[in-house]
């Protein structure tokens, strides 16, 4: 792996940007300021900033079944998110994937396919396992504990959605969409999603079992949608630190005060508002009640809502960059990322002052380069 020397850039560097070089040897920064030898990149004018972790990302299942019941290889699926990934400055993912009772997309063959998938192949983006273990979904508890002792999961989610979809059983509508996804007829399905919401009682001991593994192996845990303050201290019982989505500002206010962090998604800034009419993103980050940010449904909006916040006069840069980068990496217990300095991987975007992306490096490596960014290449 070439040495090399990003030159000349904003860098940030403990929470301010300053200008300075950075070197990257084997994969990691070797220093900031001095001097190196190596591919140069001219980096004057542009900011240099830790790359993009995304604790919770879902995109990727566009991938695999871009419209109802059609799917595509794993293989495929994967070379091509991780291509977007990169392109939006995302070096660390955490594929946000649903453990279900529903066949298709989110049954337990998919998840298997998937986490095969990733370990197939070396890839460029370190691509890790977001566990989003439905809480009705009993028959697959010995995969997913069986999945997390082996390594192969990086941060378990508790998710419940059962009770809604079968609120929503009784709208032809809204119910047919989840047959579609799980490509099966609708009476079918209703069927089953009444079998499973039949075996309530086992939930909540299943969930204690499932917290227990995790915390044998030392996996950081979310719980998600909270909607009630009590719901958000249940689950900091089972060992869930990481709040996910909260439904509710007073919600996330808890979770603040007692030490958790709390993940919001990005295209809530982006947009301005919340698809599901829930609170503000970007003013929950601005009270400090939101202190990750996450990708959800859309890469290209982690990069574009930090650049938003700063816009917006509350936060300056670096603070509205630490929601994607520093942040995440600490809830995710990721020492070795999520800022620039000696010893962290050689994860770092290239952005104009704008908030375009010129280029990515992920583990030493470029791995992004826009046609602005061969002209500054040399040495």
């Amino acid at each position: 792996m070439r040495p090399m020397v990003i030159a000349g850039g904003q860098v940030l560097v403990d929470g301010a940007l300053q200008e300075t070089d950075v070197v990257l040897a084997d994969g990691r920064i070797a220093g900031v300021g001095g001097s190196g030898d190596g591919l140069r990149i001219d980096a004057r004018g542009l900011y240099v900033l830790p790359g993009i972790i995304d604790l919770h990302g879902d995109a990727f299942e566009r991938q695999i079944q871009p419209r109802p019941g059609i799917e595509f290889p794993m293989d495929l699926a994967l070379q091509d998110t991780e291509r977007q990934l990169l392109a939006n400055g995302v070096t660390t993912a955490f594929h946000g994937v649903t453990l279900s009772w529903e066949p298709g997309l989110r049954s337990v063959e998919t998840w298997r396919a998937l986490l095969d998938g990733l370990g197939a192949a070396d890839w460029t983006c370190d691509m890790r396992v977001h566990l989003r273990f439905e809480a009705f979904n009993l028959d697959a508890l010995d995969t997913a504990e069986a999945d997390i002792a082996a390594g192969r999961v990086h941060l378990l989610a508790f998710n419940d959605h059962t009770p809604a979809i079968l609120r929503r059983m009784s709208d032809p509508l809204k119910a047919s969409k989840y047959s579609e996804r799980a490509a099966m007829p609708l009476d079918e399905f209703r069927r089953l999603a009444e079998r499973v919401g039949a075996r309530e009682a086992e939930v909540v001991p299943a969930r204690e079992r499932l917290a227990a593994a995790a915390q044998r192996a030392g996996l950081p845990m979310a719980s998600h949608d909270d909607d009630s303050v009590a719901t958000r201290a249940a689950f900091r019982g089972l060992g869930a630190r990481v709040c996910e989505f909260p439904m509710e500002e007073s919600v996330a206010a808890a979770a603040r005060a007692a030490g958790d962090s709390v993940v919001m998604g990005s295209p809530n800034v982006v947009r301005g508002r919340s698809h599901l009419g829930w609170a503000s993103a970007a003013v929950m980050a601005e009270a400090g009640l939101c202190t990750i940010l996450s990708s959800d449904y859309f890469y290209p909006c982690l990069l574009r809502a930090a650049f938003i916040l700063a816009g917006r006069g509350v936060l300056d840069l670096p603070r509205a960059w630490a929601l994607i980068s520093a942040n995440p990496a600490a809830a995710a217990g990721l020492s070795d990322r999520g800022a620039i300095a000696a010893g962290k991987r050689g994860d770092l975007l290239l952005v104009s002052p704008l908030g375009a992306l010129v280029a990515t490096l992920a583990g030493g490596r470029i791995a992004h380069l826009t046609a602005a960014a061969a002209a500054r290449l040399g040495g």
